[in-house]
């Protein structure tokens, strides 16, 4: 008798476990499944103000192509603006119009929808934009800042280091090498599977993803450790450089030098120190707790480098710059009068 209520027993535990077992791999299929679409849990309901934030960001995006295609056209049509500096910024101009592009359209989108929700395909487009536009631009600016060290403390060997060679290498360098990091970035994160689908932002990013993986992530992990010096700290490292050398030759050169240095280097400045600031915000809500702040500021500030950098950078150079400026007014008036005359 006893071996009978034994044997019941354990029939009964050994059903109980299968259950949990069977329970516990449903529970990971839903959740495998459920992963195929990801949710932004940062956007609220707005009600009818959704169309007003629609159009304030859809502004926003139009502004930024205009005036990033207006200064890429002007430098490219305009012979007397084929040096490296113009080249360089130009670069830049195309890197902000790919960065928006990589955020505005699927923004837009969320904005008018009532369930914010995105496909994990369309999800790792996104992060491969958002990433290497980030990469390319501090990149872009390193260049630039090399470029900047060159003419002011080397001004007549400038021509001869800074050749149309040198400029189409290190411009091809800035993007391949932008393209290769993220790529790689991409291939270690997609095949991860993620126990959850609920990203605490308004687009996708990286980060976002490998916090919702369940299987290891240890190759992510010793990849970012290998990557972030890489990305963040030789370009960084390079730009600290040369200014410093910058300034040296500003305080023991003459008031020419210093007169050119300010004129050229105070635009490219002010773009790196917008730049830091809008991903020292993003770096630190992506790794702390953010409750705190309010919901409105917390969603401007993590946008800010994606939002503010693009439409920032044509204005700062185009309204700076005494050659784009001028030429940018030449080729308006001369719009302007032909449509009179037609």
């Amino acid at each position: 008798m006893r071996s009978v209520c034994h044997s019941g027993r354990v029939f009964r535990t050994e059903f109980v476990k299968k259950q949990k077992q069977n329970f516990s791999s449903r529970r990971m299929t839903v959740n495998s499944s459920q992963s195929s679409f990801l949710v932004f849990s940062a956007y609220f309901d707005s009600g009818h103000l959704k169309y007003l934030f629609f159009v304030i960001v859809m502004s926003l995006y139009f502004l930024i192509i205009t005036a990033n295609v207006l200064l890429i056209v002007v430098i490219c049509v305009n012979r007397s603006l084929h040096e490296p500096m113009y080249m360089f910024l130009c670069s830049l101009f195309v890197n902000e119009l790919y960065g928006s592009a990589g955020l505005f359209p699927l923004l837009l989108l969320q904005i008018l929808s009532d369930v914010h929700t995105v496909s994990a395909p369309l999800c790792f487009l996104q992060i491969f934009c958002v990433h290497t536009y980030g990469t390319a631009e501090l990149a872009n600016l390193a260049v630039m800042s090399y470029d900047r060290y060159l003419a002011i403390c080397f001004p007549l060997q400038y021509h001869t280091r800074m050749s149309p060679c040198k400029v189409s290498m290190l411009i091809v360098l800035t993007w391949f090498s932008s393209f290769l990091v993220i790529t790689v970035l991409i291939s270690l994160s997609a095949p991860l599977q993620l126990c959850g689908n609920i990203i605490n932002k308004v687009y996708c990013d990286n980060y976002s993803i490998v916090k919702l993986a369940c299987s290891d992530t240890t190759v992510n992990n010793i990849y970012g450790l290998i990557s972030t010096p890489l990305v963040i700290l030789c370009p960084v490292s390079l730009i600290l450089y040369t200014y410093m050398r910058i300034l040296k030759i500003c305080f023991s050169g003459s008031k020419q030098t210093r007169q050119k240095a300010v004129s050229t280097c105070t635009p490219h400045l002010a773009s790196l120190l917008n730049f830091s600031f809008g991903c020292f915000f993003e770096i630190l809500q992506s790794r702390f707790n953010m409750n705190s702040v309010p919901s409105m500021l917390r969603i401007f500030l993590s946008l800010y480098f994606l939002t503010c950098q693009p439409v920032f950078n044509p204005l700062m150079y185009g309204l700076t710059l005494s050659k784009i400026s001028l030429t940018c007014k030449k080729l308006l008036c001369r719009g302007s009068s032909t449509f009179i005359i037609v």
